[in-house]
């Protein structure tokens, strides 16, 4: 009896042994190093863009004389933190806190309350006009500024609401629930119509479906909503000025420019101002910050 062994040799040697490697195959959607490296250095870029004007502001806010923006380099050696506390213990600072998380919390609520139920029932309900209803809420968005502040000027004094938080509350919610509406009605488009169905046999009103299966899995999109609707009341101006006559009413938008006048611009003050005036903002953001980029994307796609 006889055996017979074969080797096989894994080493190949000779001219096509490079060829014989078989070379990294790139993935599908996976960059080279050379357009990895270019969008690296392009955002990086856009940062630097975007954080220059915050720390600049900064910057600007602690120099201690109101001409220090026209010599920044005179800024290094005398820094201080003496317009924050000045801005703390000489001007209306808390009373425009006051009067700015006033108006923008009550126009995050009812604004995101009616936006929500506008846009749930335009996407689940086929009501006569419903389209018609958004395109109108788009519509509205057309206006500029201007050339609404003298009617609602006069809806308001009719109604008793000048100089008050309630009446800035409702003009703030009639610019910011349009698009607020349109943002929700693309986000509860993505959430399936089994869910309610699911409440119906489950023996729920509409009205409960929408509070106890469809708020909580819209969460996201309400994120997006209450951080727009905030930001809006936060930083508005025209409208502020126009409708607050007691100076101790006054948001911080409006409150910023009590230190700008016709012969004179502290604009030290204003700057230290503006710093605490980002605070509150940021921390709002940081509360949603986890379902802004779920909220701005989900809308985009159905189903």
């Amino acid at each position: 009896m006889s055996t017979t062994t074969v080797e096989t040799s894994a080493e190949v040697t000779g001219p096509g042994a490079a060829q014989a490697r078989p070379s990294k195959v790139r993935r599908r959607g996976e960059h080279g190093p050379v357009a990895s490296l270019a969008s690296h250095g392009v955002l990086i870029v856009a940062s630097l863009v975007a954080l220059f004007p915050i720390a600049w502001l900064i910057f600007l806010s602690l120099g201690p004389d109101k001409d220090d923006y026209l010599h920044p380099g005179r800024i290094w050696h005398t820094m201080t933190f003496d317009n924050y506390s000045f801005v703390l213990q000489h001007t209306n600072f808390f009373d425009w806190l006051k009067s700015s998380l006033i108006v923008s919390l009550g126009t995050t609520v009812i604004g995101v309350l009616v936006a929500a139920t506008t846009g749930y029932a335009v996407s689940r309900m086929r009501f006569p006009g419903y389209r018609k209803l958004m395109w109108v809420l788009l519509v509205t968005q057309m206006f500029p500024i201007a050339v609404l502040i003298v009617p609602m000027y006069q809806i308001l004094s009719d109604l008793g609401l000048i100089d008050s938080y309630l009446g800035l509350t409702l003009v703030y919610c009639s610019t910011a629930v349009p698009y607020s509406a349109w943002l929700l009605k693309g986000y509860f488009d993505t959430i399936p119509f089994e869910i309610d169905e699911a409440g119906r046999v489950d023996g729920l009103s509409p009205f409960g479906t929408f509070a106890r299966l469809i708020l909580p899995l819209a969460r996201p999109g309400l994120a997006v909503a209450a951080f727009y609707n905030f930001i809006t009341a936060f930083g508005e101006v025209a409208f502020a000025s126009t409708f607050m006559l007691d100076d101790s009413k006054y948001t911080f938008a409006v409150g910023l420019q009590s230190f700008v006048s016709e012969h004179d611009a502290q604009r030290n003050l204003m700057a230290a101002t503006a710093v605490l005036v980002a605070i509150p903002v940021s921390a709002f953001f940081y509360l949603v910050q986890k379902n802004l980029v779920t909220g701005l994307t989900a809308g985009g796609t159905k189903g």
